[in-house]
């Protein structure tokens, strides 16, 4: 058995994982005592374990996020009304399997935009496809597509994304652009897919927000009553940080 051409082969086949570990335990002399199916075995699980990490990386990266959130670094001991057993629940991302929606609200620096993030990696660990934008800039990115026809190829991407996160919502004005973007974003999915949304606007006022009575019901009929609402409350966690700067 000529071992190089083995490692070349598996090379070729975008294998690299497997061949380097082959390499590494020709090059120690490492193979005694490993029957050829633990061997085997051996060399299929590091290939699948890399190939898992670099498609959560990918994912991580395509998703776009603000800032690296974690599950395990959710915050529980200053007092903001996140009930732990509620948002464990949500990390366990039944939501994204029964289509669901989350809904985050309260005021400035209190946390929201670091759990939907939080829960968007989460989801990127167990392979889904996630999307996160300021609503703002995914509004006027929209607004462009229209004007150089690529419009309904980025509502088809929105679509596809097993979670979209949209931060801040309602902290510009949604003109007629924005309302029929955020229409079209909702309605395509409506019980296909979960979105996450966090603002410090109470969602007693997005009525008046979004305006446009029948296409605000529409909107809000679709997006807050099949969600998971939290609403913190207290003082901006920032202002602790800058003070131990």
């Amino acid at each position: 058995m000529n071992n190089n051409q083995t490692i070349e082969k598996l090379m070729q086949m975008r294998m690299g994982a497997m061949a380097n570990l082959h390499k590494q335990y020709i090059s120690n002399n490492q193979m005694n005592g490993v029957t050829p199916d633990e061997y085997v075995s051996l060399l299929i699980d590091h290939e699948w374990e890399d190939r898992q990490n670099k498609k959560i990386d990918r994912l991580v990266h395509q998703a776009g996020f603000r800032q690296k959130a974690s599950i395990t670094e959710v915050d529980y001991t200053t007092t903001r009304n996140l009930e732990r057993n509620m948002f464990n629940r949500l990390a366990t991302l039944d939501f994204i399997a029964r289509k669901e929606n989350i809904i985050l609200t309260g005021p400035s620096g209190v946390g929201k935009s670091y759990l939907a993030q939080a829960l968007g990696q989460q989801a990127c660990m167990m392979g889904h496809r996630v999307i996160y934008a300021t609503t703002s800039r995914l509004f006027a990115r929209l607004k462009l597509a229209k004007a150089d026809g690529t419009y309904l190829k980025e509502l088809k991407k929105l679509a596809k994304a097993d979670v979209l996160i949209m931060d801040d919502f309602g902290l510009q004005a949604i003109d007629n652009y924005a309302r029929e973007a955020l229409m079209d974003i909702i309605d395509d999915r409506f019980n296909q897919a979960s979105t996450i949304v966090s603002s410090q606007i109470p969602v007693s006022a997005w009525y008046d927000i979004i305006g446009e009575g029948t296409v605000a019901d529409a909107i809000l009929d679709r997006l807050v009553n099949s969600s998971h609402r939290i609403d913190l409350k207290g003082e901006s966690l920032r202002k602790g940080f800058l003070k131990s700067e």
